[in-house]
């Protein structure tokens, strides 16, 4: 009974994925992304290049249409799409890419502004001179030969490469689990170092590093940081700042410009000036009054023009911190070596390389030698046969036909096959004496050429001065001067912040809500009085005049800190709403303002923040720690941690650590607990604190006054209840215990209807305060017409919560002038 074979395997899926991802990862990084180390390409740069050299598409011929190539490259080597192989091709011609292009191109080849290259249908293209060096005797049997897609054509598996061209031109790629980034390097301290290591193998990093001083990028450019370099050369993996090149010019007016000729690596130009301008319309920079690019076929330039008296070095610094005129390059030389991807250092690379170039040389030689030996067994054979011609003719004349004749020539005087092929099919009118002498004279000349051949082969030594000669030769004819700078300046740039802002006085508002604003003075005084553009529900929690290098600190009800400095905040006028902070950053939908403080400077070593929430916890946490982050712009800065959902910051105040002050805390159930702001530690930013005061069930923190003792007897507290009642008293009244006590009553305790406090104020003369309802209406509540009571009264009432609704807020008015007195620092 014949086998049955199953078509249909049943299989897992993580086997099958697995499998397959293996095969596809295997295949892309052998096959495309990533270079073979020797040549220094991609497979498909290789097979572009061997198309148009079997096309004849070389530098001393005609440009051929760019299609005709993509065609031909497509059809017999690389099966991919047309795009992906002319985007290869463009990218081997551009020079601002390219250290040394490998293809010349007639039409628009793309520019260092991100244009697209035309369509190859427009474009012209041949190989550069240059590619005849990595392509020279690739038709001697140098390099391996495989079949192409379709086994109708052989293409090399690597090319000759006279020059090392993985370091010369670099590479990028990305492929599954590996990328490279490779950097150009100049093409004769290459191979001054190749030419170093053939000559001393156990040569060191140090000693080839005289030579290769670092990556010669096409735009020129700065490259700073020496041991990066040092790290890369040697690990294959470092990190390296690249720096335009710029200077600074007077120019008419007593102004002065910079002036950048040339740009980092890899940098979109056009971006480059549209980033620049960009800092100049917002106003991030003051002190740029025109951003104009200017090159034309002379070279690159781009001139940034700047207003009179502006500090042009300082201007510089912060464009190279803060835009692509200062950008970082990270080495991660990844290639191909022995069919496997390695991370290699410089002398990895030029090791791999002088063994592939001996190689090729080796092979060249053995075909050489092998192609003169045939020649000239050839050559001797006729001298032979011209010296017995007679008998020759004889023997041939008396043969049956070529074949019998053939061997009758061996027989009869010893010929080989070969020579006696070359004697039958030897044309008459060589029969002369000048015919002789000439292949006297090319036998004397191919014995010269085997003995040489031989010699290569046989001593290493000449082998090696043989590969020295060549390479000093592709030097000599295709060598140029360093365009990078190597710099061992630091590549850190100090920038005076306050010295790039123009210092004016505007106003400020912030409200409870998240809206904020910065007005010109003028549009603040000619905006009428309370036209502050908030809506109804919201409410100003910071409004004043400052200097536009003054600090904000913005606190929220979620532990939050949003820092934004004044001349970064979005001009608008006085009577408009102003900037949402929710279109910078994320606002929870109940997260508002509760505090802000203008800073002057954000280094003051006496500065710290009390932080107290309702839920009972409290904490000192230093300025110092609060500094503005990296990505401030974009996310709040954490002031103190929650506990739990519901937990709330109801007080942010600044002390300083070294001035002497008190807390006293009221609750909801109308408890008081007092005590020195000593007891309460300083702890890092993401602390959540210790207890404030002890606190019943169902009881909260409804505020934290911080006083200053020596002004205790002056200082009152007026404070409203869920009942509508108001009471002041004296806050001398509350005596001082430790943090986390119960605290005394403040108010007489009901056994029905109990009053609870749900806001408060302290003050040190009499004001108006406005009480706000949760119908939104406003009572005034002039301090004076109040009496001063003590603690076990509930005060009087001052507004009907069933016809006005609850009170929810106690706002601070104007103080009363009739009761003005001065006493001083009162919090």
């Amino acid at each position: 009974m014949p086998e049955t074979h199953e078509r249909i395997r049943e299989m897992p899926l993580e086997q099958v994925m697995g499998e397959r991802f293996g095969r596809y990862s295997k295949y892309i990084i052998q096959e495309r992304a990533l270079p073979d180390i020797r040549d220094g390409l991609k497979p498909v740069q290789r097979r572009i290049l061997y198309a148009m050299y079997r096309d004849g598409n070389t530098a001393d011929k005609p440009f051929k249409k760019a299609a005709k190539a993509v065609g031909n490259i497509m059809g017999n080597y690389h099966p991919h799409g047309d795009s992906s192989i002319y985007g290869a091709l463009v990218f081997l011609s551009q020079d601002w890419k390219m250290r040394e292009p490998l293809i010349e191109m007639h039409g628009n080849n793309g520019s260092m502004d991100g244009d697209s290259p035309a369509a190859m249908r427009y474009t012209e293209s041949r190989l550069a001179k240059i590619s005849n060096v990595l392509l020279e005797d690739i038709d001697k049997e140098t390099v391996p030969m495989v079949l192409n897609f379709d086994d109708t054509a052989y293409e090399p598996t690597v090319l000759p490469a006279r020059f090392p061209n993985l370091l010369v031109n670099g590479s990028t790629g990305i492929s599954s689990g590996y990328a490279t980034e490779i950097p150009p390097h100049n093409l004769g301290e290459v191979l001054d170092a190749t030419i170093h290591l053939l000559k001393h193998p156990d040569a060191s990093l140090e000693d080839l590093m005289t030579f290769v001083k670092g990556p010669d990028f096409p735009t020129g450019g700065i490259v700073m940081g020496k041991k990066g370099l040092r790290d890369a050369y040697k690990t294959g993996k470092g990190r390296i700042q690249v720096r335009a090149k710029t200077h600074i010019e007077e120019i008419r007016g007593h102004r002065q410009q910079i002036v950048v000729t040339e740009i980092p690596y890899l940098v979109n130009k056009a971006q480059l000036v549209k980033k620049i301008d960009e800092i100049r319309v917002s106003r991030e920079l003051d002190g740029i009054s025109e951003v104009r690019d200017e090159t034309d076929r002379h070279g690159l330039s781009i001139v940034i023009e700047l207003k009179k008296d502006a500090d042009a070095q300082n201007i510089l610094n912060y464009l190279l911190k803060n835009t692509d005129l200062q950008v970082s390059y990270n080495f991660n030389m990844v290639a191909i070596a022995h069919m496997t991807p390695v991370q290699v250092g410089l002398k990895r690379i030029l090791a791999a390389y002088l063994e592939h170039e001996e190689e090729v040389v080796t092979k060249r030689t053995q075909f050489d030698l092998k192609k003169a030996s045939d020649r000239l067994e050839i050559i001797q054979g006729l001298i032979k046969a011209m010296s017995i011609l007679d008998q020759v003719i004889k023997v041939i004349r008396a043969s049956k036909n070529k074949a019998d004749a053939k061997k009758n020539l061996v027989a009869e005087f010893a010929f080989t096959d070969r020579q006696a092929e070359a004697i039958v099919s030897l044309q008459l009118y060589r029969l002369t004496n000048t015919d002789v002498l000439a292949l006297q004279a090319e036998e004397e000349e191919l014995t010269g050429k085997i003995a040489a051949y031989e010699k290569i082969l046989a001593d290493s030594k000449v082998l090696q001065k043989e590969i020295i000669k060549e390479l000093r030769a592709v030097k000599k004819e295709f060598g140029s001067d360093r365009r990078s700078e190597i710099s061992d300046e630091t590549a850190r740039v100090e920038v005076d912040e306050k010295a790039l802002i123009t210092e004016e006085s505007v106003r400020v508002l912030i409200s409870r809500d998240g809206y904020i604003k910065r007005s010109s003075m003028r549009s603040f005084q000619s905006t009428e009085a309370g036209d502050n553009g908030l809506p109804e529900t919201d409410r100003v929690v910071y409004e004043g005049s400052l200097s536009t290098l003054t600090n904000l600190y913005l606190f929220t009800n979620h532990g939050n800190l949003i820092y934004r400095p004044v001349h970064e905040l979005v001009e608008s006028k006085w009577k408009d709403v102003g900037q949402h902070l929710s279109q910078e950053l994320g606002l929870a939908a109940d997260e508002s303002i509760i505090r802000v403080f203008a800073l002057e400077a954000l280094d003051d070593p006496d500065l710290a923040f009390l932080l107290a929430t309702n839920d009972g916890f409290i904490k000192q946490v230093a300025l110092a720690d609060l500094q503005p982050t990296r990505t401030y712009k974009s996310r709040a800065i954490m002031a103190m941690k929650m506990k739990g959902e519901d937990s709330r910051v109801i007080t942010v105040d600044l002390a300083k650590t070294s001035e002497k002050r008190e807390i006293t805390l009221f609750t909801n159930q109308a408890f008081a607990l007092k005590y020195d702001i000593d007891e309460v530690p300083q702890v890092g930013a993401r602390a959540a604190g210790v207890k404030s005061i002890n606190l019943k069930e169902d009881d909260y923190v409804v505020a934290c006054l911080v006083t200053d003792p020596q002004y205790e007897d002056l200082l009152k507290v007026g404070l409203v209840t869920q009942r509508g009642a108001f009471k002041q008293m004296p806050l001398k009244l509350i005596g001082k215990t430790s943090r986390a006590k119960r605290g005394v009553l403040v108010l007489r305790n009901l056994k029905t209807k109990p009053h609870r406090i749900v806001a408060l104020k302290a003050y040190g003369q009499n004001h108006e305060l406005i009480l706000i309802t949760s119908s939104l209406r406003k009572q005034v509540i002039r301090t004076s017409d109040h009496p001063v009571g003590d603690r076990q009264s509930n005060g009087s009432f001052v507004i009907d919560v069933k016809t006005d609704g609850e009170a929810k807020e106690l706002l601070m008015g104007r103080p009363l002038p009739d009761q003005a007195r001065d006493v001083g620092r009162l919090f």
